[in-house]
């Protein structure tokens, strides 16, 4: 406590332990690092940014996309009031298009849906959140995650209190061995493994997709474990090959569905959506509710509701697709997967045949999405990270941020949505000379 002029006194600076203790895990510095690298480097090119390719996006689009959605709600009998109630008005805390996102399920993955079931969020970080909120009751609760792991769903974790635990990664998504030996050890401690998280489609970070007879594995050994699981799908529909979602092969409302717009749509309208068909005793009349309903309460409690005015926008857009947004985005899928063509074949020039100093150097190869990783024979963080990029004009993101552990220390991951042709080519060219004179001493 310090003494102001006027005899008063201040806080003065809050101690850390005064604060919640994951906000003093590195992890959650891993967003605002990257950040501040691209922003300190603005002439190099970085494979650092998950975003989509902005070359397509059009502002005079999303005024039609508002008023396409505001017609489709005229063509259901809703009075002119009513519209203006709609868009200006804070609306129902599980969403107002529901109907549509079922009916983008039903269209783009032959999901069926109750809207009922879907909750509309802020984003599909808001998704997360809620949903780990509702599942997990205390410290004897384990999050399983697919390793390595998108950060967001760690980080989650680490606001809320909730222990995580790796299961290992294959080319093929989550060691089903690694899988089983893993609950076994958490229910010796005498917690209990509760969910596993999984991105099935060109994942974040690795760009790994799994094959669907992967799938159906997954699907019985949650069902032997009594687990649920977390289906995150932001990059489907990227994907040079089509496969069924989890949520789309399961039979026994063992999957939770997080859902994006942020890659097929607009990152700017921050809509996700979640689908929670679970049963839960006791809902409204004395029987089952769904999970969804539960969901939406944790959320009145946060953001209250997701923007109108975005969730206008993103509806217009599907509607003027006719439901889907698969369709539209085949020219955006060409562009990634021809972007990471060019990444793979400019690296596989320069450091495919570099002889013994360089073997260790390999990447691996994704049917599309926005990743791909790359081992390195040194490593590969924060330190090198700066030397690429203020010397060599080139940014990626190490994969240390991951893992739970030390296992990605020597890769990187390169994310080449956010580029041209001829960016990731050149981009690519300026990794490989990094690489070398490091390799090289």
């Amino acid at each position: 406590m310090t003494t102001t002029p006027g005899g008063g006194s201040s806080l003065g600076a809050l101690p850390r332990t005064a604060l919640h203790p994951s906000l003093s895990a590195p992890l959650l510095d891993t967003m605002t690092f990257l950040n501040e690298v691209t922003l300190r480097y603005p002439q190099a090119i970085s494979f650092a940014p998950g975003r989509p390719y902005e070359g397509d996006f059009d502002v005079a689009h999303v005024p039609g996309f508002i008023e396409t959605y505001l017609d489709h709600l005229r063509e259901r009998g809703y009075s002119e009031e009513r519209v203006r109630t709609a868009l200006y008005q804070y609306g129902e805390t599980a969403g107002q298009i529901r109907d549509v996102v079922a009916r983008m399920l039903d269209i783009d993955e032959d999901m069926t849906v109750d809207p009922a079931s879907v909750v509309v969020t802020v984003g599909c970080q808001e998704a997360v959140l809620l949903t780990l909120r509702a599942l997990f009751t205390g410290p004897d609760d384990v999050l399983l995650v697919d390793s390595p792991s998108y950060v967001g769903i760690t980080g989650a974790a680490a606001l809320l209190g909730i222990p995580v635990v790796a299961v290992p990664g294959t080319p093929n998504g989550p060691s089903l061995e690694g899988l089983d030996r893993t609950v076994r050890e958490i229910e010796a401690s005498g917690r209990r493994a509760k969910c596993l998280y999984v991105v099935p489609d060109c994942s974040n970070p690795t760009g790994v997709s799994m094959h669907r007879d992967d799938r159906t594995a997954l699907l019985a050994a949650a069902g032997r474990h009594g687990l649920l699981l977390l289906e995150d799908n932001p990059y489907g529909v990227f994907s040079s090959v089509r496969r069924p979602t989890l949520k789309s092969l399961d039979t026994d409302r063992r999957v939770i569905y997080l859902g994006s717009f942020a890659k097929t749509a607009f990152p700017g309208a921050r809509v996700g959506f979640v689908v929670a068909d679970q049963l839960v005793e006791g809902g409204e009349g004395g029987g089952p509710g769904l999970l969804a309903d539960e969901l939406a309460k944790v959320k009145s409690m946060v953001t209250v509701n997701t923007s109108s005015l975005s969730q206008a926008a993103v509806a217009g857009m599907l509607l003027q697709n006719g439901g889907g947004l698969r369709a539209a985005n085949e020219g955006a899928a060409r562009h990634y997967q021809a972007t990471m063509r060019h990444l793979r074949e400019a690296l596989a020039r320069e450091l495919g045949a570099g002889g013994p100093e360089l073997a260790d150097v390999r990447w691996n190869d994704p049917d599309g999405g926005f990743f791909l990783t790359l081992d390195v024979p040194f490593p590969a963080d924060e330190a090198a990270l700066h030397v690429s990029a203020e010397k060599y004009g080139v940014i990626w993101t190490p994969m240390r941020h991951f893992h739970l552990d030390t296992a990605g220390d020597r890769q990187i991951r390169l994310s080449c949505s956010y580029l041209t042709t001829g960016q990731a080519t050149e981009g690519a060219l300026r990794l490989a000379r990094f690489i070398k004179d490091q390799v090289q001493g």
